[in-house]
């Protein structure tokens, strides 16, 4: 970032559309810090981190359209557990609300990268993707980059206590594969019993 500038947290942003382990909580912060001290103009911060956001998402978009539904069908039903009525089923609720989670989703931890799969895969009109994305991912760039300026020196604060809640995100993903599994490991006994009687 030092030696590329607001350019430079643009690409870092778009990498860590692709790479999450690649936090925005630290790269923001750190840019509103760097412009806080000079070294860049915060709209030009807020612009290429945007343009990072949108680069990044538009590629994973393209993954999931060049997926395509036939091919994630054919995937799952190859993993076990998952049945081809729970793709229907996550289609049927994409179709229905996909705007608002492309939307929101920009601004929740983990999903931010992965909600361009499944747009790309329902082939959510590209300019509408694109203006959603930019819209949610502004925001969200926007909040972290400004907490890094206001916190100067002490911009770290602020992936600490993001921290926080990206565990509280982690842990409900984790307990929602959890009661499926179970819900799912649960009616294959009830059929094997149904089969038996």
């Amino acid at each position: 970032m030092e030696s590329l500038g607001a350019p430079g947290a643009g690409f870092a942003v778009a990498m860590e559309n692709l790479f999450p382990p690649i936090p925005s909580e630290v790269i923001l912060p750190l840019a509103g810090f760097a412009s806080s001290q000079g070294e860049m103009s915060l709209p030009a911060v807020l612009l290429w981190t945007t343009t990072g956001s949108v680069a990044g998402a538009l590629a994973l978009y393209w993954i999931g359209a060049l997926l395509g539904r036939e091919r994630v069908l054919a995937l799952a039903a190859r993993i076990p557990l998952l049945k081809v009525s729970d793709i229907d089923k996550t289609e049927a609720w994409f179709l229905k609300h996909g705007r608002k989670t492309v939307f929101f989703g920009r601004m929740v931890p983990i999903f931010r990268s992965m909600i361009s799969i499944p747009a790309g895969v329902e082939r959510m009109p590209l300019a509408v993707f694109t203006a959603l994305t930019a819209a949610g991912s502004l925001i969200w760039n926007t909040v972290f980059v400004l907490a890094g300026y206001l916190l100067g020196e002490n911009w770290s604060l602020v992936e600490a206590y993001v921290g926080v809640g990206t565990n509280v995100v982690i842990a409900l993903v984790v307990l929602a594969v959890l009661v499926f599994v179970g819900f799912r490991l649960s009616e294959r006994r009830k059929g094997r019993h149904a089969n038996r009687g």
